[in-house]
């Protein structure tokens, strides 16, 4: 709880007076839970051959880190493959998933997260009820609390690598590609992701209160945020599981697009978002996400301070120097 009660301090700590940074020390170090638990065309194919894998093995048999080569350097993904569990959350994935962003995080080369899917029809069904059923009341707090505040450090997963050596951290872009099932835990992980891109056929829902239990790894306030109280309420009071199209037109995801091309569709704004100053990046979400949560004079001067971030760069001079000589900016994040 040690490690929640600071994370909830540091996600609530954004009012400053002064001129200081709003640059803030790790907001979770995920080492605290290491005890816990010793589209078919040829696009795709064309994807599928761009990628390079950054580790052998995440300490888990159910995620695997890959990193985008080539002109697409910088995008990872991070990809649940536990199929005879439907990708569902016990132990081993949450270890996996740890793992993951801590690894991202220290990676200076990272520009965009897309957590993705290998098992056909589904992105993640939740939590690991059989292995739930094994576990005494007080493992269950524990986990729960382990698995909310993982899912938090996609908020702010990537250390700061214009300032090495501060030990701050800075978010960088997440995306959730959500083929099929994303449903308790699932979604609850794809709600903390900044972006969310579903195909057609997906199912999503919060149906914690049909096991006499609530949504207990951010989906109770993650999900109010981007739908509003009264749908958020809905959904969660009722369970009810809805589809692609109608996530995308209550705003719970920001593209529905045909079965099977989530995919495509997260590749296509990744690489969008890589080809623009990471820097920039990094500090338009710090800048979105904690001037969220404040008074608007309080957001301004986080914004000022987001700002004046990316004055003295050498991105912010190569961006005026290709504009003035009709190219393309080369960003390096520095």
């Amino acid at each position: 709880m040690g490690a929640l009660s600071t994370l909830t301090k540091s996600l609530s700590h954004h009012c400053i007076k002064t001129s200081k940074t709003h640059l803030q020390k790790p907001l979770l170090n995920l080492s605290n839970f290491e005890n816990f638990s010793n589209a078919t065309d040829s696009q795709y194919h064309h994807y599928q051959s761009r990628r390079t894998l950054i580790l052998d093995s995440v300490s888990s048999e159910s995620v695997t880190l890959n990193r985008l080569s080539d002109s697409d350097s910088g995008i990872v993904e991070v990809n649940l493959n536990r199929p005879g569990a439907r990708n569902a959350i016990g132990k081993d994935l949450l270890r996996g998933l740890k793992d993951s962003f801590e690894v991202i995080s220290k990676d200076s080369t990272a520009n965009v997260v897309l957590i993705t899917s290998s098992v056909p029809k589904v992105f993640c069904a939740g939590a690991d009820l059989k292995e739930r059923r094994m576990m005494s009341a007080s493992e269950i707090h524990f986990f729960v609390n382990s698995l909310r505040s993982t899912f938090s450090f996609l908020e702010v997963v990537r250390l700061d690598s214009y300032h090495p050596k501060s030990n701050k951290t800075l978010g960088i872009p997440t995306i959730a590609v959500i083929e099929g099932a994303a449903l308790g835990g699932g979604l609850e992980m794809a709600l903390a992701c900044d972006l969310r891109i579903c195909g057609e056929d997906a199912v999503l829902g919060l149906p914690e209160t049909g096991l006499a239990i609530i949504p207990g790894a951010g989906g109770t306030q993650r999900l109010p945020r981007l739908v509003g109280n009264s749908v958020a309420k809905e959904l969660i009071f009722t369970g009810r599981k809805i589809g692609g199209r109608e996530a995308m037109s209550i705003g719970l995801v920001n593209y529905c697009v045909p079965a099977s091309e989530a995919q495509l569709k997260a590749l296509e704004v990744a690489r969008e978002i890589n080809q623009k100053g990471p820097i920039a990046i990094r500090m338009a979400k710090k800048a979105i996400s904690e001037g969220f949560e404040i008074d608007m004079a309080s957001a301004f001067e986080l914004e000022e301070e987001c700002y004046i971030q990316t004055l003295h760069t050498n991105d912010r001079l190569e961006g005026l120097a290709a504009f003035a000589e009709k190219r393309k900016p080369k960003y390096t994040g520095a």
